[in-house]
């Protein structure tokens, strides 16, 4: 299936590993220019040459934090030097620390809905202009299985995380007349940098070694292995491309079979 990405420009957010670069590497794959950004210098760039070494494809990097605007416009203005425009946006960012509910302050709160909704509202502010002047495109939004069934010890993500899948559904309905879709992608346990954090906390918390922890996990999904990062980014280029021409507003779950719920 061609999937109609060749010569369109996507800027993905924290893309210097995990997820982000997956998705990054796997457009820049299938032809699209990519412009990536994320916190650390050194990293983004690493990242950008292994993109272009693998696939053939130019990618720009960017140091860019999401909780600063001026830091997202800065980014897209060098996008839009280099490429001339955009035609997709991924927004990510880190995970907020694991613990519970209960037990964090005002300050913790306050720095996990800046970093989880309020960098999706800054990005897509920004770059919204730039997709609508190329005629439409589409904008990707990665959350969490947290938005179907809270997750264990994960207090901040259950309770922010939903409000991104509600940002997500709310700019497809208002984004649809200008040819813009957005869709959201739920990652379940892919093997990343993140979930080995989040398999060391659970050990920790728990009192096992992380290799149980990791068992114990694998063991809850129906497919009984974490996921690939590749697995997740085939999805995420489906939803961003043509193919996807009318799919909008939609979630799609790339867990193994983990999340239960049927809604």
């Amino acid at each position: 299936m061609e999937l109609g990405l060749k010569g369109k420009v996507a800027m993905v957010a924290a893309a210097s590993q995990g997820l982000g670069f997956a998705i990054a590497k796997m457009l820049a794959a299938e032809g699209a220019r990519v412009s990536i950004a994320a916190r650390r210098a050194e990293a983004v760039s690493a990242a950008a040459s292994r993109i272009e070494k693998e696939t053939g494809s130019p990618a720009l990097s960017a140091v860019a934090d999401v909780n600063s605007t001026e830091a997202i416009a800065q980014w897209h203005s060098r996008t839009l030097e280099s490429f001339g425009g955009v035609d997709i946006l991924v927004t990510n960012s880190g995970g907020p620390p694991a613990g519970l509910a209960s037990g964090f302050d005002d300050a913790a709160w306050q720095s996990a809905l800046a970093l989880l909704l309020l960098s999706v509202v800054r990005t897509v502010r920004v770059v919204l202009p730039s997709i609508e002047a190329r005629g439409g495109g589409s904008i990707l939004m990665l959350t969490s299985s947290s938005v179907k069934n809270p997750i264990p010890n994960l207090g901040l993500s259950n309770v922010i995380r939903p409000a991104v899948a509600a940002l997500a559904k709310t700019y497809a309905d208002e984004f649809a007349g200008k040819r813009i879709r957005v869709n959201q992608l739920i990652p379940g346990r892919i093997s990343t940098e993140r979930t080995t954090y989040l398999d060391d906390a659970n050990a920790k918390r728990l009192g096992t070694t992380v290799e149980e922890q990791r068992q114990r996990a694998s063991s809850a999904i129906p497919m009984g292995r974490y996921g690939d990062p590749e697995e997740f980014a085939r999805a995420a280029a489906f939803l961003v491309s043509d193919a996807a021409s009318y799919i909008t507003g939609a979630t799609l779950q790339v867990d193994g079979g983990a999340i239960r719920s049927v809604g």
